[in-house]
């Protein structure tokens, strides 16, 4: 079996965002190849501590991964503010003897540097075009965890452990490696909170995470991080606002100042991205279509809603409301050119990480989630079968069926883009819908 076909197997997906099935991603031939190694969302620490406790498996799978997009070159991408994880990293790619194929490329600590089409044009100079993916200027990116999940599947080792951060406002911030399945709510647990009613969760990072409206479920494949805060923190209140309360505090309140678009990120790489415009059509109700169609150009990175706005107001819900709006016509957003340049102000818009801490009111939350190793035995994990882009995985497994650790229990439907799942404990199948398969441990 070739690489390519582990990795399908293994079920990998990326690790850190939407959850886009890597074998599908590695069918490109690309020249660079590039790590997201930035882990620009306030608070999580996984990608920074992975680096640092296993190097030469992650750069042994970014290179293979390299390796079958044909790139030419193997770019790290992780802040410089990790010297030391970066000086260990450029000695064990010397040692590996990949010098000169993997390199490591130092990123500012500004926000959002992780994000795909920032990272690409930090890494490499080029920009990808509106509404484009990284591969249409030549690159690849994948995540640290995605590249050690490839060197496990390498080995034969499937998907079935995810790392988290579980931090915020607790007495204990930890970083854990635990089975894909487990309940919510004993990770949450680990914080040394026991009793929720005075707190919300984010899931994943303070930025881009949602308030979860239930704290329970499972852990997927997609979990980063859990940002713990009192109900009312600041952020919190913001995180919980509803559609229709936005469209009327924007209404009431939007002086077109213009500045959520001056921070966009999307727009200081060149790209049609103007929030401004968008909360002026909500306001007014301007009946323009092509107008509106900009707001599919946004990667809700949030910079303008909690950080630009000088009055606080919800930019990002405007282009989300938009988005959502022409999604149900079928309306979608067609480039007018296809070549684009960063604009002149982008150096002096970029936003430092502590200053947006700051802004966030997390300061004092802003500390070490150590790395810790604990052994978690669920009684019961429910696997999701949607935890991925692409159709559902197909059940393979029947309620009763005893099944082992590793073992496949869901696959690609067949002629579907999508990934396959394992189960993280042995057991017996006590359930399975459309939606997740339940292990009972024997």
């Amino acid at each position: 079996m070739n690489l390519l076909d582990q990795i399908k197997d293994a079920g990998i997906i990326g690790a850190g965002g939407a959850g886009f099935p890597t074998h599908a991603k590695l069918t490109s031939e690309a020249e660079y190849i590039l790590m997201n190694g930035a882990e620009c969302e306030p608070l999580l620490r996984v990608d920074q501590q992975l680096m640092a406790i296993y190097p030469d498996e992650i750069i042994k799978g970014f290179a293979e991964a390299g390796r079958l997009v044909n790139a030419k070159k193997a770019i790290i991408g992780i802040k410089s503010k990790h010297g030391e994880v970066i000086e260990l990293l450029k000695e064990r790619i010397k040692a590996l003897q990949l010098d000169g194929y993997v390199e490591v490329g130092e990123l500012p600590d500004v926000y959002p540097a992780g994000d795909e089409q920032v990272l690409v044009y930090q890494l490499t100079g080029r920009v990808v075009p509106e509404t484009g993916i990284p591969i249409m200027v030549g690159c690849v990116v994948v995540n640290s965890e995605t590249a050690l999940n490839i060197y496990k599947a390498s080995q034969g080792i499937p998907v079935t452990e995810k790392y988290i951060t579980v931090t915020g406002d607790v007495p204990n911030r930890v970083t854990v490696k635990v089975p894909v399945g487990t309940p919510v709510m004993d990770v949450l647990k680990l914080s040394g909170i026991e009793d929720f009613t005075d707190y919300a969760v984010i899931d994943g990072g303070p930025m881009m995470g949602p308030v979860k409206t239930d704290i329970g479920g499972f852990i997927t494949k997609k979990n980063k991080g859990f940002v713990i805060l009192k109900k009312s923190h600041f952020l919190i209140r913001k995180k919980s606002v509803t559609m229709e309360q936005a469209r009327r505090v924007n209404k009431a309140t939007c002086e077109q100042c213009r500045m959520c678009t001056d921070m966009c990120p999307r727009y200081l790489l060149g790209h049609n991205m103007q929030p401004h415009k968008m909360m002026r059509v909500l306001n007014y109700k301007i009946d323009d279509l092509e107008g509106q169609k900009i707001a599919q150009l946004c990667c809700q990175c949030n910079m303008c809603e909690l950080f630009a706005c000088p009055a606080g107001l919800h930019p990002r819900m405007a282009n989300l409301y938009f988005k959502e709006k022409l999604a149900e016509q079928k309306i979608k957003y067609k480039p007018e050119k296809t070549e684009f340049e960063p604009r002149s102000i982008r150096p002096y818009r970029l936003v430092p990480s502590k200053r947006l801490i700051a802004r966030l009111g997390l300061r004092d939350f802003d500390l070490p989630a150590p790395m810790t190793d604990m052994e978690f035995s669920p009684a019961v994990i429910r696997i999701s079968t949607r935890q991925h882009v692409g159709a559902p995985a197909a059940p393979v497994v029947s309620v009763g069926q005893q099944v082992q650790a590793g073992q496949m229990i869901g696959q690609i439907p067949e002629g579907s883009l999508g990934a396959a799942i394992h189960t993280s404990i042995s057991g017996t199948v006590s359930e399975v819908t459309a939606d997740y398969i339940e292990i009972r441990r024997n």
